[in-house]
This record gives structure tokens, sequence and C-alpha cells, in this order.
């Protein structure tokens, strides 16, 4: 009985120092919390690869609304372009988020790992200048839109990773409205796959993912007042290297 209390206590405390780091990896990157949120549910909750996207994303959707206040405050959201990215992807994230309790977990752990080197290699590039802000072209739109509805449908991966990047590089985005435009794409997509899973729901014990969720909200909101004002070069590239080991780390249990 004593040792299952303290190792209750030891999850419980887990469960909230995990939703302090994926809160602040929201709030200072823009991006990347279900990246991790989705490790730690499958590895220290011991969640299947299914419960552990759906459980993601409530996570992340939360804690990225939490991010969104002093982003808008700011006026570093570019809510039409957010809301045109989240409706053109709606195809790809509802439709992937219904059929994925269909896919074989070797395939959704193998497809997640893919997408993390994918997301360490953005983030270890070096800074990216900013340039004056310019038109997002329609078929580029569509493009980015459909792929990141791919990736919170089949994962539980809001896509910020993705959006940033390209809005900064390809668009022009100054740093600060790319990463608050991707919260709230994130916030948008993971609700919307989130709603797409509602026949897993009560697979889940919410027990863990809502401390996870509890602690990530409140240090979300306080880092992404700072990220303004705070140099994230070496955080994106600690975190990178974060996301090359989980990822290979994946990868061989799948071997």
């Amino acid at each position: 009985m004593w040792e299952y209390q303290v190792m209750e206590i030891g999850l419980i405390l887990t469960a909230l120092l995990s939703g302090g780091f994926i809160g602040a990896v929201l709030g200072f990157i823009g991006a990347g919390g279900a990246m991790v949120s989705v490790p730690i549910l499958l590895y220290l909750f011991d969640f299947t690869p299914v419960a552990a996207t759906t459980a993601a994303l409530a996570v992340v959707f939360l804690a990225a609304v939490a991010g969104l206040g002093p982003k808008f405050k700011s006026k570093d959201v570019l809510v039409k372009e957010a809301l045109t990215i989240w409706a053109l992807g709606l195809l790809t994230n509802i439709g992937f988020g219904l059929i994925v309790a269909k896919i074989a977990d070797s395939v959704i752990l193998i497809g997640f790992s893919l997408v993390l080197l994918g997301a360490a290699y953005s983030m270890l590039k070096g800074p990216i200048k900013d340039s004056p802000e310019k038109k997002i072209p329609v078929w580029a739109l569509v493009l980015l839109s459909l792929l990141i509805g791919s990736l919170t449908g089949l994962f539980g991966i809001g896509g910020g990773f993705l959006a940033i990047p390209v809005l900064v590089l390809f668009f022009h985005t100054p740093q600060n409205k790319a990463a608050g435009t991707s919260l709230l794409i994130i916030a948008l997509n993971c609700l919307t796959a989130f709603l797409a899973k509602f026949s897993i729901w009560q697979e889940i014990d919410w027990g863990y993912p809502v401390l996870i969720a509890l602690a990530a909200v409140l240090i979300a909101r306080y880092t992404s007042r700072l990220a303004a004002k705070t140099p994230t070069v070496h955080l994106k590239r600690g975190f990178a290297f974060l996301l090359l080991g989980l990822a290979g780390f994946t990868i061989l249990t799948q071997i």
C-alpha cells in the first residue's frame, strides 16, 4: 500500500513537471508541445499510441489557448491567416482523425518519428532574418494547410513547427507574429482533431493528462509573455537535440 502511494505521488509530480515543460516549449517557441506530449504519455504513463496522440491534443489545445492571451495583447497573431490555414486543413485533419484508430501502432510511431526528425532539422537551421512582410499565395496556403491538417489528424501534432519556418522563410512574417499565429493554428487544429476522435475519449484515463494540462496552461501563459524579450536560439537547438533523441529511441523500439 505504501509503495503504491509513493509511486502515485511520483507519477503526479512527473505529470506536473511534464506539463510545465510542455507549457514552456509552447510559450517560448510557439510550437513543439505535442511532439513532447506524445512521448511523455507513451513512455512515462504507458499510453497506447492512439490514446497518447488523442490526450496530447487536449493538453496542447489548452496550453496553446493559454499562451495566446499575451500574443493577442501584443498584436502578434495573424488571425485571418491562421483561420484560413485551419479551415483549408479540415479535410485531412478530420479525415485522418476518424481513421487513425484503424492504423497500426507501428505505422503511427514510425511516422511520428519522421516528423520529429523534420522538426529537429528545421530548428537546427541558423537564425532566420526578418524581411518585409509578404502575402501568402493561395496555392501555398492550400498545400501548407492540408499538410498541417494531416499531421494533426494522424499524430496529434498541431503543426506549429511547420507553420513557423514557412511563415518566416517564405512569406517574411516577423518571428513574433509567426509564433503567435502558430499558437492559434495549433489551438484550432488540436480542438478539431480532438473532437473528431470522440469515439476514443472513453478509452483514456484522463487523470494524468488533466494534471499535465493544468501545469502546461500556467507555464505557457507566463512564458508567452517573456518570449518576445528572451533569445530562443539556444532553447530551440536544445529542443531539437531532444527531438532527435526521442525520434531515435522511438524508431529503435519498433525495429
